[in-house]
């Protein structure tokens, strides 16, 4: 009876805490109504401004510094979790701070922090796969190791067109095409958000070079800037629904990035109907007033311009409180559309497995098999007893792109020794990721000898001595600085000559960022794209070169033979006078320093088709094990789509992605070049077939009118290509649209 008392009063009582606490949950809700999920993000961000102070408010309008960079140093830089900076949020209403990091393929920084992070492909290499399924588990992993890592917002979702492939962050955006790029980005930023992280969509826009990028101003007609970059960042956005934008630092025709109302105002807020808020990029804002009125909305990372002199600014009449109204909603709306106020982040164990199997897997879909002579690849254990393994650190590693994107290799730099291959900015890094160990453990029968490639003369008689040589070439690219050219670098050319001379079977495996120069294409029998290949890169290199996955990945940017093939023959460099100026005068864009895009929207494969050029590689190239075969193209034009089939002619299982590009009538305003319009990727066993249907995508048949800031769709006939590549389009059709 005692114990049946006992166990009475104690369920009465813990029935009466339960109550009680629910008493105070009713009661809290009850304040702070804006708590409440059901209701819309939009509405929850108007309650809670409501109850902000103006100090309050401009809290959520600048950053607090960055950890580890003296000159950006606040009070509050200490809570930024190791990452690149901190917004305060709003503790008494139960609005969390922003902690941000850096996540372009991965969260950077994990190795100074004693933090372990996965490194995806490179965002061009995920771009090569044409897979949004992809590119959402892509960013997903990034999300979900944020969480773990303490993060509620990332700075990922790289966009801008691949206008100029020495551009140093080629690797960090999606192609050249509005499209691709668009679809490619906005997949993974929109998995990415799903996750309860602030997505971010940037360099918003034409950040196309890092020579001058705090001050170059790049000159291009509305037009051709709507047709081109922002149709891509509109395509992004619409699909990611994205929680913030990221102005760049560039200025555009004259005005900076982070300050023009075009950009910003007339066309992301206005015409766009974006909701979250604009972020500067670390160091990109330039004023106050100006600023503040064109629809910038937070300054990163510190306060020099939204702190106290936006507040002076305030309370002097300069800038309406309407307008701080509107940045403040802005941010409230990014954290409840996300959803960082219902669910934040837990530091965790990150899934280190789940990251590394997604990586393997991006990768093996975005190589692109570029050269295969004679059947050469995959590899056949039964005719090739020795393999010759030369360059590019391939014994231990491989390369990653760097800058803000760069993410730690576990154990450090894997060509320095233990202890000191600590990340440095400026300096490539390699991950620890062998493919001269993968290669042998899926070949144990097999001799496989590696050389460095230093002495040209030793690597050619180990080539000549081997059945097979492969060659690993890396050209490494990062934030802050342009390529020189498209070349390799140091004697990587001379290597692939010498040993291509010396072993007609040569493979050339190209781990780079954007597109290289091949003098020695004609001289070696394969080449294989990896790009930067990620935390699993030498699995998935080896499965590709073994047959256990047929490649499938295809180009997202065009190759060109030189140079001279681009519409600009080198980015020109600022004079001694705008390096002086733009350093004496940071805050004024009175620099002259600007190029001039003359190409306007015809961009990547669009301009060598104007031009009647042939490049290397074309845009959407790439080969497969096997072969494909198309027929019975027809179009729908009522629902806007073409309908064809697709067989696998050769003998291995693959998939193919097939290409749908389209042409504006016969003299209507650009009809002398092709846009991609659709694909679709279609995965065939030896000898079947299948019959597809891909929607065309009006966006891109669209043209702008700038006198009337409107979009037109001309009536006509549209011819329709169907094929393998962009220069490779074996169907075609009219669309007549009236």
């Amino acid at each position: 009876m005692r114990r049946f008392t006992q166990t009475f009063l104690f369920a009465s009582v813990a029935v009466g805490a339960i109550l009680c606490g629910a008493g105070r949950l009713m009661a809290q809700d009850a304040a702070r109504p804006w708590m409440n999920p059901k209701l819309a993000p939009e509405q929850r961000a108007g309650m809670v401004l409501k109850q902000l102070t103006l100090d309050e408010k401009l809290a959520l309008l600048h950053g607090n510094g960055m950890p580890f960079v003296p000159q950006w140093q606040m009070p509050l830089t200490h809570l930024a979790n190791g990452g690149a900076g901190y917004v305060e949020g709003v503790p008494r209403l139960g609005i969390p701070p922003l902690i941000i990091s850096d996540a372009a393929y991965g969260v950077r920084g994990s190795g100074s922090n004693g933090r372990y992070s996965t490194a995806m492909p490179s965002n061009l290499g995920a771009a090569s796969s044409w897979n949004p399924q992809a590119a959402c588990a892509y960013g997903t992993v990034i999300a979900q190791e944020l969480r773990a890592q303490g993060f509620d917002m990332t700075l990922g979702g790289g966009v801008d067109l691949v206008r100029e492939p020495r551009n140093g962050r080629t690797f960090e955006y999606t192609g050249e095409d509005p499209l691709l790029a668009g679809t490619m980005t906005g997949s993974m930023m929109r998995c990415e958000q799903a996750q309860h992280v602030v997505g971010d969509i940037k360099h918003y826009v034409m950040n196309d070079q890092e020579t001058g990028r705090m001050y170059v101003s790049a000159e291009i007609a509305k037009k051709a800037m709507q047709e081109s970059d922002l149709l891509a960042f509109h395509i992004a956005i619409a699909l990611a629904q994205p929680a913030a934008v990221m102005c760049s630092y560039n200025r555009i025709n004259g005005v900076y990035a982070c300050e023009n109302p075009y950009t910003l105002r007339d066309v992301l807020k206005k015409n766009w109907g974006f909701q979250g808020f604009v972020i500067s990029d670390w160091g990109g804002t330039h004023s106050t007033v100006a600023a503040s009125a064109a629809g910038l909305d937070q300054e990163q990372p510190a306060a020099d311009f939204f702190g106290p002199k936006l507040k002076e600014a305030v309370e002097a009449g300069k800038v309406p409180l309407a307008e701080i109204d509107d940045h403040a909603r802005r941010v409230l709306y990014a954290e409840f559309l996300s959803g960082v106020v219902d669910d934040p982040p837990q530091k965790s164990v990150v899934d280190v497995r789940k990251g590394l199997e997604v990586a393997q897997k991006v990768e093996e879909e975005s190589i692109v098999l570029l050269k295969n002579h004679s059947g050469l690849l995959p590899i056949d254990p039964a005719r090739v007893r020795s393999i010759a393994i030369l360059g590019g650190h391939a014994d231990v590693g491989m390369i990653s792109g760097g800058g803000s994107a760069q993410v730690d290799p576990p154990g450090g730099n894997a060509i320095l020794p233990p202890g000191q291959g600590a990340t440095v900015w400026g300096r490539p890094d390699w991950f620890p990721t062998s493919p001269l160990k993968a290669l042998r453990a899926a070949l144990p029968e097999t001799k496989i000898v590696f050389d460095a490639g230093d002495d040209l003369d030793a690597a050619a008689r180990l080539a000549k001595d081997s059945d097979l040589a492969i060659v690993f070439a890396d050209q490494w690219e990062s934030e802050g600085q342009d390529l020189p050219s498209l070349a390799l670098g140091g004697n990587q050319n001379a290597l692939i000559e010498r040993v291509a001379a010396a072993n007609p079977h040569t493979i050339v495996v190209l781990e780079s960022g954007t597109a290289v120069t091949m003098p020695w294409i004609d001289k070696v029998d394969g080449v294989v794209e990896a790009w930067f290949a990620g935390s699993s890169g030498d699995k998935a290199l080896a499965n590709v070169l073994m047959g256990k996955v047929n490649p499938s990945g295809k180009l997202p940017i065009t190759f060109p033979k030189s140079e001279d093939q681009l519409p600009h023959r080198s980015i020109p460099a600022p004079s001694a006078a705008d390096q002086a100026e733009a350093k004496d005068n940071p805050a004024t864009p009175h620099t002259r320093y600007a190029v001039d895009y003359t190409e306007g929207q015809v961009v990547g494969y669009k301009w060598f088709e104007t031009r009647h050029e042939q490049p290397l590689f074309p845009f959407g190239f790439g080969l497969s094990y096997t072969t494909f075969a198309y027929a019975d193209l027809s179009v729908d034009a009522a629902n806007k789509t073409v309908r064809f089939t697709v067989k696998n002619t050769g003998k291995r299982a693959g998939t193919e992605i097939a290409e749908v590009y389209a042409q504006l009538p016969q003299g209507a305003d650009e009809s002398d070049y092709r846009r991609l319009a659709g694909w679709a990727r279609v995965a065939l066993q030896p000898g079947e077939s299948k019959t597809v249907t891909v929607p065309i995508d009006p966006r891109v048949l669209k043209t702008f009118d700038a006198a009337k800031e409107a979009w037109n769709l001309a009536p006509g006939d549209y011819a329709v290509f169907v094929g393998g590549s962009s220069a490779s389009t074996p169907l075609n059709a009219v669309l007549n649209l009236r």
